[in-house]
């Protein structure tokens, strides 16, 4: 009996925790995309989501996070310093700010999006972990912004500083956070700093800046590291760096931008220059392998999909809407409609909000017949490049220069 009253507690510990938790990294607690909170409603007017506060800031990329009552946000400043700020996340009100030096100048072609950092930070709770732009990964103290390590990849490995910035969102996982940097994939203690391995070395430089963010997932009966590099797709043992299986992912000059999405043992990727494509993982006879289980022609940029009762909901290169079944690889629909060049996705249920990088918010259904628009809105006249952040009560929105907050009217909740 006491058995079956420890189990429920811990399920309804878990529930309580899922449905609550913060949006503590890149794509949101469990880095899929998903949102486990209360319902949205089917409008975004003012009536139904109202701006709570907003702040001025100096330009960012990266997505904020939450921990508990604190949001963060990263900006460059003047040219010359990366910030890490922390804000009430019900008032707006500042409640530290730390900065080092840092800036960096991205290569002409690619001046259109900005010198600015962009990597999302991660927060295990204690420790805040902000990749910046010139291969420094640095560890704050959540609640007072004081800096506890920091490893520079370019000093460490004596590795190039990568043309494009560090773009990689840390990865926590128990004590260890992962990131792509150092021309490599690492692993840290996230208490200290110490790199435990270091594996998928490159050449760094121009090839060196991976623009994909890892993640963990369990395929072929395996709990792994999923990792995309600018020329393949890896899986990668957690405790020692081994490399279990690899694909390589064409794609226009390495532009592997997109986080992989996981169904089942399968793997949704898409790349710029090159096809969506889904890989199959296998393990027998003590042997990973991996083949391509399906293809399509369109091509995807920078808008990493959100999963929906088997279907990825993606945005393309062409700037449409499309809707793919993960396990056949079938094109469900394309939207007649273009829309700006990027995404971020965020699903709860059958609705899907996606903040256009032109600063309006859409929310849609998850429809198998169609794109399913419900309402749309201009939240912004700023471009919104950095990755929606979702709470219980509303969301965040990363402008260029500012960040705001909104909330969901309570009248509205369905």
């Amino acid at each position: 009996m006491k058995r079956h009253i420890v189990i429920s507690l811990v399920g309804v510990l878990l529930c309580l925790r899922a449905f609550g938790a913060d949006w503590s990294q890149w794509r949101g607690p469990l880095r899929d995309g998903q949102f486990t909170g209360p319902s949205w409603p089917d409008q975004l007017d003012t009536n139904h989501l109202r701006q709570l506060w907003r702040v001025e800031l100096g330009p960012s990329y990266s997505g904020p996070i939450t921990e508990g009552d604190r949001v963060f946000t990263t900006e460059t400043k003047d040219a010359k310093y990366e910030v890490v700020t922390a804000f009430n996340r019900h008032t707006g009100e500042q409640l530290w700010r730390t900065q080092w030096e840092g800036a960096l100048s991205v290569p002409f072609f690619a001046k259109a999006n900005g010198d600015w950092i962009r990597a999302t930070p991660a927060s295990d709770g204690q420790s805040l972990f902000v990749a910046g732009m010139r291969d420094v990964l640095v560890c704050l103290d959540v609640k007072s912004g004081t800096e506890r390590w920091r490893l520079d990849c370019v000093k460490e490995f004596e590795a190039p500083v990568p043309d494009f910035g560090f773009v990689c969102s840390p990865l926590v996982d128990g004590d260890a956070v992962y990131v792509q940097a150092g021309a490599s994939l690492l692993k840290l203690d996230k208490r200290t700093g110490e790199v435990l391995w270091r594996t998928l070395k490159d050449g760094g430089g121009m090839w060196g800046s991976v623009f994909s963010s890892p993640l963990i997932a369990t395929i072929a009966g395996k709990r792994q590291l999923i990792v995309l590099t600018r020329e393949k797709l890896a899986g990668v043992e957690l405790s020692d760096g081994n490399v279990l299986w690899e694909q390589p992912v064409k794609s226009f000059r390495g532009m592997n931008i997109l986080t992989p999405v996981v169904h089942g043992d399968l793997l949704f990727t898409s790349s710029y220059g090159g096809r969506t494509i889904g890989y199959q993982v296998a393990h027998n006879d003590g042997r990973f392998t991996v083949s391509e289980a399906w293809q399509h022609k369109a091509q995807g940029y920078m808008t990493t999909p959100v999963l929906v009762d088997g279907v990825a909901y993606t945005h393309l290169k062409s700037q449409r809407a499309m809707a793919v079944d993960v396990a056949t690889g079938r094109e469900l629909w394309t939207s007649d409609k273009s829309f700006g060049k990027y995404w971020s996705l965020v699903a709860l249920g059958d609705r899907i909000l996606a903040l256009d990088q032109r600063g309006v918010l859409f929310l849609f259904r998850a429809n198998k017949q169609k794109f399913d628009l419900l309402d749309q809105r201009q939240l912004a006249d700023q471009e919104t490049w950095a990755h929606l952040a979702v709470t219980d009560d509303g969301i965040l929105v990363r402008e260029l220069k500012a960040l705001t907050a909104y909330q969901w009217a309570k009248s509205a909740a369905r």
